[in-house]
């Protein structure tokens, strides 16, 4: 053959630079129900701006803007070296925000460091980025020394010397504006935003080796979902899949869990039908995907199923079996399915989907979409709910029919590549060799290999049928 894929660098496998803190390689995280998105503008037409979006809905609600020293989302030949020594690397870049607290506020925007100090002792440094920014708590030049750094909210009374030598991730705190830690729920759902432009690095430390292969075109397309990459900028992962040899379509699962704007209901909360379906890092984070497809060449296929997050789902939209009993899927916590005989579901569902089909016709004028998940089917979850339900049912009279909840929902996965363009089976599987639907030894025993239908694994750098 005439090229292979490999787990580790080799003297053949090409390799480029990036500056640390590239824009394109930070990410978020939060916990439910919050929502945060991380996108790298376009316009500025070079790697030196991001901009987080937020929607807060309790007052101890906290996002993380994510730098980590190990790259653990990108394919092996495309991922940044880890390097955890952040010394001799100054970081300066401009502060913009609103919504969120300010910098010179109390629990305003903090610098997290988690790492080891000099003798090998897990710590943890407080940064305030306040002490280190010239401007307003608005809108403010920042600039982070890594070998002077100070921990600590008053200097120099409160300094705790941060040591950089072996740090694992670091991350900046945002938090609404009426952030007090309590577990109150806001009045409203208060949305912010926070951008960091011009971002330059410089010193010896300030530069990474990155892999840089591109994959000859394999005639495959690339399925995705928004739940498994809500936390990556959209402009990282069409790198990986043009640089993969993927081409043509990608079908775009928007998920079951994030997408959706959010409402208080008892108490917990559930998706809204007032106004916009869509959150704002939603739609923000699903413009950039457009936008940096049509910018790749690559076709965009928008995938809406009738799934939605249980915790989320109003309880007369559920599907329900015979007994009464909500349709849920095999996740955990789990997933249910909208009922078609709910004109309510129905008419939600609608504004969902034009919302997204908007967004594709802002990048691209002729815009694909699919009704049902576009990833392969959870045969052996479906499987194990029929099982559970024989258990429940006096009878012991569990049919199982393909798809989800009798076929609604025809097919269902979080990612991952796979012939064809869209569409599931509910035998993800059925007819392959054994040997390729072998185990992903990166993503454990539990899970099944991407390979193993026919596309290359981003997780273990294996290809399917070799």
């Amino acid at each position: 053959m005439g090229w292979a894929l490999v787990a580790a660098r080799e003297p053949h496998h090409r390799t480029g630079w990036i500056k640390r803190f590239d824009a394109r390689y930070w990410t978020v995280d939060f916990a439910r129900p919050m929502m945060a998105s991380v996108v790298t503008p376009r316009d500025t037409g070079a790697p030196d701006a991001l901009r987080v979006e937020t929607v807060f809905y309790n007052r101890h609600d906290l996002a993380g803007l994510i730098w980590e020293a190990e790259d653990r989302w990108d394919h092996p030949l495309l991922a940044y070296e880890t390097k955890r020594d952040f010394r001799r690397t100054v970081l300066r870049f401009r502060w913009r925000s609103q919504g969120v607290k300010p910098l010179d506020a109390l629990h305003g925007p903090t610098l997290v460091i988690e790492g080891r100090d000099a003798g090998g002792v897990s710590r943890i440094w407080h940064v305030r980025l306040w002490n280190y920014a010239v401007g307003s708590g608005e809108d403010a030049v920042v600039t982070l020394d890594f070998d002077a750094l100070e921990g600590g909210f008053a200097l120099p009374g409160e300094s705790d010397s941060v040591w950089a030598g072996d740090v694992d991730r670091m991350f900046v705190s945002l938090v609404p504006p009426t952030y007090d830690k309590s577990e109150a729920v806001l009045a409203a759902p208060a949305e912010g935003w926070a951008e960091m432009s011009g971002i330059a690095c410089w010193g010896s430390g300030s530069v990474l080796a990155i892999g840089d292969v591109v994959m000859p075109e394999h005639g495959l397309g690339m399925t995705g979902g928004y739940d498994d990459s809500y936390h990556l900028t959209p402009a990282r992962l069409v790198r990986q899949i043009v640089q993969l040899g993927y081409r043509g379509d990608v079908v775009h699962y928007v998920g079951m869990s994030h997408y959706m704007r959010l409402a208080a209901a008892g108490s917990g909360f559930q998706a809204s039908a007032a106004g916009d379906v869509l959150n704002a890092p939603c739609a923000a984070w699903h413009r950039a995907l457009a936008a940096e497809c049509a910018g790749a060449g690559l076709g965009l296929i928008w995938s809406l199923s009738y799934e939605l997050f249980d915790a989320y789902c109003p309880d007369a939209w559920k599907q329900r079996d015979a007994a009464g009993d909500p349709a849920l899927t095999g996740w955990e916590p789990p997933s249910t399915l909208l009922s078609p005989a709910h004109a309510g579901a129905m008419d939600w569902l609608k504004q969902v989907a034009r919302a997204f089909v908007a967004i594709g016709l802002d990048a691209e004028p002729a815009v694909k979409f699919q009704v049902g998940d576009g990833g392969a089917g959870r045969g052996e979850r479906r499987h194990r709910r029929c099982a559970r339900a024989a258990e429940r049912r006096a009878d012991g009279d569990a049919r199982c029919a393909g798809g989800d909840a009798g076929g609604i929902d025809g097919g269902a996965g979080r990612g991952g590549a796979r012939r064809g363009r869209g569409g599931g089976t509910g035998q993800p599987f059925a007819g392959l060799p054994a040997e390729r639907a072998r185990r992903c030894p990166a993503r454990g025993a539990a899970r099944q290999c991407a390979a193993g239908v026919g596309g290359a694994c981003l997780r273990c750098a294996s290809v399917g049928g070799l």
